[in-house]
């Protein structure tokens, strides 16, 4: 070879013996020195398994679990490994056919693919996983047995408030927002559980199991060197007080309607109670999908949240603020009276449900005697007040206000599905009557009727705005996250003040709702020793009945806040089809209010409390259609006379 080609040979030789020298230097590392890659190429003999987090615990204000976690198992599969099992013994267990069997396979393959986990049966009754769990090496491989948790609810209370949780479905795992789940896991599915899901859930851990030859676990691979940690959900920490809600729950049996409390000192919700309602361990285990349909189709919708999505005129409830309006805008004074005979004949006869003599002589008694006449007197003057310059402004004027005091829009309570209620603005005004309306149209509103609703949740709100003269927080059921340093709960520590209605003002009004309870229409929600201050409310309740409009019994509403002076409770109590809000309303308020205050229910009010237990507004016939009874089991049975025992020794 000529010694000119000697160089390039050199060059060649050397570039070939580097390429050797790494690839034998990459081969080493990864056969002796990395140890990963060679240990998990034993994945045939070793088993992946999730382990799945505890989801946070959920404690009411005085630190009392209102859930707790208990354990249940699901039997999962993995198709293509489905090889000659004893097929008919374990349809035998599962007490399933041979066509079922197909079908969850099929289904199997169809949501997760061949080679993935999907469940096969979920949440085993604990005499079905006995049986399977002596027979599971039949089974294998293919079929697994999976720890999860489930919820379940000592106190039976608070269903719409907490919610439950359920399997992922496929349309929620092709969302972007769910990336971090897989076929099989939990989430919440409506109220805390859903609303708080990201704090709740924790975080899955891995965990790697040697398997025989029989594909049985028999302990850590390699000591747990490749297991990752399963971490724990956060808890929540309630403004709720469980007692409470229970004692509302019982008091509103049998009743359509709804109760809410919030601490007007920093907006926690004391008590949500809906009527109908449900036993929350009915969506929880292995019957949870079984029970939900039942509730779903449930003529009594106890699905449906009524403290926060029904809306309702609020009848004579809303006149303090209505005054509130005039005495802020220089219209009135508290000394203002109107001459009141009985009804209000300027636009129209209007009625008054009492026309003792002097009853609208002024400010404080036109509140407690409940002067219909008075109040849509006063929304007259307010939007034709000269100084807005026209009615249109002037009924604008009177919308923003309502707007300030949490009417007509979301408060933005901390579970979802919270409904807006009604006010309507100017906009709406010229709409509904092509521009051609003045005061004497929607002048109901005064009072609480037309073209207003609310939810029982915003009343107990308005209560809120009284109480504290001026300011609130938004309604809020969690006070405190465990071990969280995010930003989640701000929004719930601001205060919100409304307009620039002066103390003086406030102090009018709520002596004129201390004399309602003292020696008016809401005397049942008298609590010995506490001054309460309140305001009942009759709303009129129409419908469409055979395609007319027809008057039925009217809703009674109470709103109320106790202590006068440093209050503690803000209340508004709803009770459905049922009279007057004096009668049927105040009582259950007064009883809430003192059970929260004194932590006891005096031996006086045993009477009060049994007639309230025994009254019932729901339909006959719906309540005969009603499966709820049935679904709830011996809680929903309880005689009136088992439910005083409990708060009540002879």
């Amino acid at each position: 070879m000529s010694v000119y080609n000697q160089p390039r040979r050199r060059v060649i030789q050397l570039i070939i013996l580097g390429m050797v020298l790494l690839i034998v230097s990459r081969l080493f590392f990864l056969q002796v020195v990395e140890k990963k890659y060679s240990k998990l190429a034993d994945a045939n003999a070793v088993l992946r398994k999730v382990v799945y987090p505890s989801r946070g615990i959920i404690f009411d204000r005085q630190n009392r679990s209102v859930l707790r976690n208990d354990v249940m198992y699901d039997l999962v599969v993995t198709p293509a490994s489905v090889k000659k099992i004893d097929t008919a013994y374990l349809c035998q267990i599962l007490q399933i056919d041979n066509t079922e069997f197909r079908k969850r396979i099929v289904n199997a393959i169809v949501k997760n693919g061949r080679v993935r986990q999907s469940v096969f049966a979920p949440l085993l009754p604990p005499e079905i996983f006995g049986r399977l769990q002596e027979s599971m090496y039949l089974f294998q491989p293919g079929f697994e047995l999976v720890q999860r948790q489930i919820r379940s609810y000592p106190y039976s209370a608070a269903a719409n408030i907490l919610g439950y949780i359920g399997e992922i479905s496929p349309q929620l795992l092709a969302k972007q927002a769910y990336s971090a789940y897989q076929m099989g896991d939990y989430l919440g599915m409506t109220g805390l559980e859903k609303n708080y899901e990201s704090v709740l859930m924790g975080q899955r851990g891995i965990q790697y199991l040697v398997k025989d030859n029989l594909n049985r676990p028999q302990g850590a691979y390699e000591k747990g060197e490749f297991d990752t940690a399963a971490i724990a959900g956060k808890n929540l920490r309630l403004s709720l007080d469980i007692d409470l809600q229970v004692l509302g729950e019982r008091l509103m049996r049998n009743k359509i309607g709804s109760v809410v409390a919030i601490d007007p000192q920093t907006g926690g919700i004391l008590a949500m109670v809906s009527s109908p309602t449900f036993d929350p361990n009915l969506l929880s285990g292995s019957y949870r999908t079984r029970n939900f349909s039942k509730l779903f189709v449930d003529t009594t919708k106890p699905l449906f949240n009524r403290a926060m999505q029904g809306t309702y005129p609020p009848g004579s409830s809303m006149k303090p603020l209505t005054a509130l309006v005039a005495l802020d805008e220089g219209i009135i004074t508290p000394s203002f009276g109107y001459p009141c005979r009985g009804a209000y004949l300027a636009c129209g006869r209007i009625a008054c449900e009492h026309s003792e003599p002097g009853h609208a002589a002024n400010l404080r008694l036109a509140i407690s005697h409940s002067c219909n006449s008075y109040f849509v007197n006063l929304y007259r003057l307010a939007v034709d007040s000269r100084k807005w310059g026209s009615v249109k402004k002037g009924h604008q004027r009177w919308y923003e206000y309502m707007s300030s005091f949490g009417l007509g829009h979301r408060l933005g309570v901390d579970i979802p599905g919270e409904y807006p209620g009604y006010a309507i603005d100017t906009i709406g005004m010229n709409k509904r009557y092509r521009g051609q309306w003045n005061s004497c149209t929607e002048l109901y509103v005064g009072m609480g009727q037309g073209a207003v609703s609310v939810t029982p949740l915003q009343m107990a709100n308005a209560m809120c705005i009284i109480a504290n003269h001026g300011y609130y927080y938004l309604p809020h059921f969690v006070s405190s996250i465990d071990n969280d340093n995010t930003d989640l709960l701000k929004k719930y520590k601001e205060k919100h003040v409304v307009a620039n209605v002066s103390d003086s003002s406030y102090r009018s009004v709520i002596y004129g709702m201390e004399d309602v309870v003292e020696s008016g229409t809401g005397r049942n929600a008298q609590v010995e020793g506490v001054v309460v201050c309140g305001k009942t409310g009759t709303a009129e309740n129409n419908a469409i009945v055979n395609g007319k409009l027809t008057k039925l019994k009217n809703h009674a509403f109470f709103v109320a806040f106790a202590p006068r002076d440093n209050p503690k409770i803000a209340i508004t109590v709803l009770v459905e089809n049922s009279g007057y809000g004096g009668t049927y309303a105040a009582p259950i308020a007064g009883l809430m209010i003192e059970k929260y205050l004194k932590d006891t229910i005096s031996i006086k009010k045993k009477p009060v409390m049994k007639t309230m237990l025994d009254y019932i507004t729901m339909d006959p016939v719906i309540r005969a259609k009603s499966k709820l009874d049935s679904l709830n089991g011996a809680t929903a049975r309880m005689t009136a006379e088992q439910i005083l025992s409990a708060y009540f020794r002879n």
